[in-house]
């Protein structure tokens, strides 16, 4: 069974808050639910009609996990396979970190990869679609492309054939290989692997040879190599961070993306030295906010992924930014260009707690609320739903717990100053949605205790109010939304 949520860890979330062990509680209940979802992908091929998982493709599946299952017993501390014998095995506290292999399984893209193959395998009898045939074909093919890379971690020597998608073979934490097919085609890529030396070979070209790096990443001299990327752990010691221009499944497939968010960025090297120099400053800034923003960023961010410009928006990204999180893929930030440290810091307070919001929804129930669109927010011109409520008004209270004690805590009157300025316009908006989210009765026991726990964060935060015209500009403000969306979405009262 899965472990059960402590009252400990409810109060801690609640408060926007979250120790070692309950972060720690967050992170192994992904991951078990992660390998819980691979196996799903195993047996729904299995048992999927032949019209919809055809024989070959099958066969080619099961050679992809044995591949993995090998990589795995090989390393020095795996755990004789990429699934757990058991779901407690899984959850144990007692566990090792996961292997290099195993951490790859745990990537925050194997989510969304996992969904979409596991629904057009459960797609019924009879033939697929022609679309949902070719994403099915690709999605099948990305995992051989995962085994491979998992394999060559771990020092299988093999020989293999990939698929490079319109000219682009994808390589989870190496790279991608890019040949010269075009188009919407597919083209057979041969992959030999020795000693960390992985050669590539497309009929007609020129073969790529790529030495793998410790860690993440692979080098080669071949111009038609773009090696993965990462930035340095947050602190010393911390694991890298990939920042992920890269992986196809980075970005949601298939469907509208959400207003809020531009498109995906290819990022050039002065791209990627803004980023280094932006996040060479963000633990610092984490840091000004309270320990426990550095620490839960260092313990659940898993990767970045570069977001292009909003619309709109000045040369340099100083016209405004975007950013969000994929409840399936645990770990992953997306985000434009931050423009300064201070900014990226806040961008990870906000996003790390919808990651840890729906981390824990995933593990009990906060309320049974439905869909319908109709609480009033001041973030957003259109109504939410109650449970984007929840998660608006949880992110945007850490935000003003943030930007309080940054207020606090600085020096010069300019950053004390807008600090405020930002810590004023939070608790505003906060106080503005509380008594809908408490006044519900569609909240359940353990929910309505967390909402409570986000209530005393509320008012233990206006114990320390911001100078006077912070927060009378902060109401205005408020005020000014709600008689703006009154006029939009209630004209009749």
């Amino acid at each position: 069974m899965l472990p059960a949520v402590p009252e400990r860890a409810v109060d801690e979330l609640g408060r926007t808050e979250g120790g070692p062990e309950t972060l720690g509680l967050l992170v192994r209940d992904q991951h078990t639910r992660r390998l819980l979802l691979l196996r799903a992908v195993l047996d729904a091929a299995g048992s999927a009609d032949p019209d919809v998982c055809p024989a070959v493709a099958l066969t080619r599946l099961r050679e992809d996990w044995s591949l993995l299952e090998e990589a795995e017993r090989l390393e020095p501390y795996g755990s004789g396979g990429p699934f757990p014998v058991s779901e407690g095995d899984a959850v144990s506290g007692n566990r090792p970190p996961p292997s290099p292999v195993r951490a790859l399984l745990l990537h925050p893209f194997i989510g969304p990869w996992a969904r979409d193959i596991l629904r057009t395998l459960g797609a019924g009898t009879g033939p697929l679609p022609a679309r949902d045939a070719r994403e099915q074909s690709r999605a099948l093919s990305h995992f051989g492309a995962l085994a491979a890379v998992a394999a060559a971690r771990a020092g299988v020597s093999y020989a293999v054939r990939l698929t490079a998608h319109d000219g682009v073979l994808a390589l989870p934490s190496l790279g991608a290989l890019r040949t010269g097919g075009s188009g919407s085609g597919d083209t057979e890529v041969a992959a030999v692997h020795r000693r960390g030396r992985l050669t590539f070979r497309v009929r007609g070209e020129v073969d790529v040879v790529v030495r793998l790096q410790s860690g993440a990443g692979a080098w080669s001299e071949a111009a038609a190599w773009t090696p993965a990327y990462t930035l340095p752990g947050l602190v010393p010691g911390s694991a890298v961070v990939p920042l992920d221009d890269l992986d196809p499944y980075r970005m949601a497939r298939g469907g509208p993306r959400p207003d809020t968010l531009s498109g995906p960025a290819t990022l050039d090297e002065a791209d990627r030295k803004h980023w280094l120099h932006t996040w060479s400053g963000t633990a610092a800034a984490l840091g000004t906010g309270g320990e426990r923003r550095l620490v839960e960023s260092v313990t659940l961010l898993r990767c970045l992924v570069p977001l292009a410009a909003p619309p709109g928006s000045a040369p340099g990204g100083t016209g405004g930014s975007c950013s969000g999180t994929r409840r399936e893929a645990f770990g992953a930030v997306l985000s434009s260009a931050p423009a300064t440290a201070t900014a990226f810091a806040a961008t990870l307070v906000h996003e790390i707690q919808h990651t840890k919001l729906a981390a824990l929804s995933d593990m009990m129930t906060l309320h049974h609320a439905g869909s319908a669109a109709r609480h009033f927010a001041p973030w957003r011109p259109d109504p939410r739903p109650y449970d984007g409520l929840l998660q608006g008004a949880y992110s945007h209270l850490a935000l003003a717990d943030f930007f309080q004690r940054s207020a606090l805590a600085a020096a010069l009157p300019t950053l004390r100053d807008a600090a405020w300025t930002q810590h004023a316009r939070y608790q505003a908006q906060v106080g503005a949605v509380l008594p809908a989210l408490v006044g519900s009765g569609d909240l359940t026991v353990r929910g309505r205790k967390f909402v409570d726990r986000m209530v005393e964060v509320y008012e233990r935060l206006a114990e320390q109010p911001p100078p006077r015209g912070h927060a009378a500009r902060a109401t205005a403000y408020v005020q000014a939304a709600r008689a703006l969306w009154n006029r939009r979405h209630r004209p009749g009262e």
